[in-house]
């Protein structure tokens, strides 16, 4: 029986995306319609269309919407986690921690629609399910970043507090419209402990 071409299809005549290739894609479109919609304006219609499948076809895959979304989340978080680990390999201390933060902030700017659909998952921690998800990537970020820098509470905070300013910053536009005031914070957070006495 003939199926449906999907966008990530080599060819007419070439071989067909594996179902986990087809789960990754639709979740990419996925990950693009929620950072630029949000939960609530995200349409499982679009994002089907987007991905070159049935809107049956993602109900069958994740059930619902809220499913779906969810699985967007976690897929956010463990690349997230992947990209701290690969970071962090080789340092220890404040190096590591310095590291993860270049290679965040790197991520972020090259890649917005992550960190908009991480901001899409704050906004949307009304959901008992949607805010367990993110309290379980979070957490593993917050216990990874400690073990490999093996710094202790406060230095783990006041790494993941410049974070989520830059985070804020970055959701804003500042880096690519920037403003004194913001050049002054994005300055503060990029410093590094021996450059500002910690």
């Amino acid at each position: 029986m003939a199926t449906t071409p999907t966008s990530s299809s080599t060819s007419a005549s070439g071989p067909r995306s594996t179902a986990a290739e087809r789960r990754e894609h639709l979740l990419e479109v996925a990950m693009h319609e929620f950072a630029k919609l949000g939960y609530e304006g995200g349409s499982t219609e679009r994002i089907a269309k987007a991905a070159g499948i049935s809107q049956p076809y993602v109900f069958r895959l994740f059930g619902s919407k809220l499913q779906l979304f969810l699985a967007v989340i976690e897929r956010c978080y463990a690349e997230t986690l992947t990209m701290f680990q690969e970071a962090a390999e080789g340092h220890e201390g404040r190096a590591a921690l310095d590291a993860i933060g270049e290679s965040y902030t790197e991520m972020i700017v090259s890649r917005p629609e992550r960190l908009q659909c991480q901001m899409v998952g704050y906004a949307s921690c009304d959901h008992a399910e949607v805010r367990a998800a993110m309290r379980r990537g979070f957490g593993r970020l917050v216990t990874f970043a400690e073990r490999a820098s093996g710094l202790g509470p406060d230095e783990v905070a006041a790494f993941f507090a410049k974070g989520m300013l830059l985070n804020v910053l970055t959701s804003m536009r500042l880096p690519h419209e920037p403003m004194e005031w913001s050049d002054r914070l994005i300055l503060g957070c990029m410093a590094k402990a021996e450059d500002t006495g910690g």
